[in-house]
């Protein structure tokens, strides 16, 4: 009975396996989209209905835009590759927050929340760029629901032997790992899921036509804000000499997607 668990486990593990289209790195995923996408709604819809967004500015119509160029820029690099229906079920959102916290934020499924309190920090349309490719980044590489399949799917797969994952219920793990309503307290990622999302966000964001060398400027700024104060960007997103330096080494290909980008100078 040992061995025929091992062995399921493994094929699941293996049938589980996923690659980021954009950078290559590869993980694992027990959970479908289409189990954590309506939880993320709904909860996405109970904190923006509590909460101060802003409209009609020029910084909320420039999150508005970023967003979507973002998006954009997403929707074709990933119908090139032929893999279009990796993007199935996202319905992308993105508010900007009256909030002094500097944070943002974006849930399973494309929902993003950028707050006021960053936007100093940023300075400008490619600084804020960094930020909301980054979240943009965890959103597309599903590292939410790897993070859960991580801290879940051992508990699936002790009792998967006679149900496989179909019977787990992954609306309770959601809101068990993933509890926004009441603090916004999103996922600690795992460091290799930071310097992914770094790596993703940068990648749109030059495709987009924003320049991926304000990555740099911006983590030494979001490095100093952090040092005299709590910054909820940094508690679930570290930033140190490794990013900056992964960041240094990735810019010759963001750079390449820049300079090739339709936006560029838009």
């Amino acid at each position: 009975m040992k061995k025929i668990l091992i062995a399921f486990s493994a094929i699941v593990l293996v049938s589980a396996c996923t690659t980021n289209a954009v950078t290559g790195r590869k993980g694992i995923n027990l959970v479908s989209n289409a189990s954590i996408f309506p939880q993320s709604f709904a909860q996405y819809k109970e904190v923006i209905g509590s909460a101060k967004v802003e409209t009609g500015t020029t910084n909320a119509k420039l999150v508005q835009t970023i967003g979507e160029r973002i998006k954009y820029a997403a929707d074709k690099y990933y119908a090139e590759k032929g893999i279009s229906s990796q993007l199935d079920g996202y319905e992308w959102e993105f508010k900007l927050l009256q909030a002094n916290e500097i944070n943002a934020w974006c849930m399973p499924g494309g929902k993003v929340a950028v707050y006021t309190g960053i936007l100093p920090i940023t300075q400008n349309a490619n600084g804020l760029a960094v930020v909301m490719g980054h979240e943009i980044g965890h959103a597309l590489a599903n590292h939410s629901a790897e993070q859960m399949s991580q801290q879940y799917g051992m508990s699936v797969l002790g009792s998967v032997v006679g149900s496989a994952a179909g019977n787990a219920s992954w609306g309770t793990a959601f809101e068990k790992y993933y509890p926004v309503v009441g603090q916004v307290g999103l996922l600690s990622y795992s460091r290799k899921m930071e310097l992914d999302a770094d790596l993703t966000g940068l990648y749109l964001m030059a495709m987009a036509g924003y320049d991926p060398s304000a990555a740099i400027p911006f983590w030494e700024r979001m490095s100093q804000a952090g040092s005299g104060e709590q910054v909820e960007f940094l508690s679930t997103h570290p930033s140190d000499a490794t990013r900056i330096q992964k960041i240094k080494e990735a810019l010759p290909t963001a750079l390449q997607y820049y300079n090739a980008s339709p936006y560029k100078g838009k």
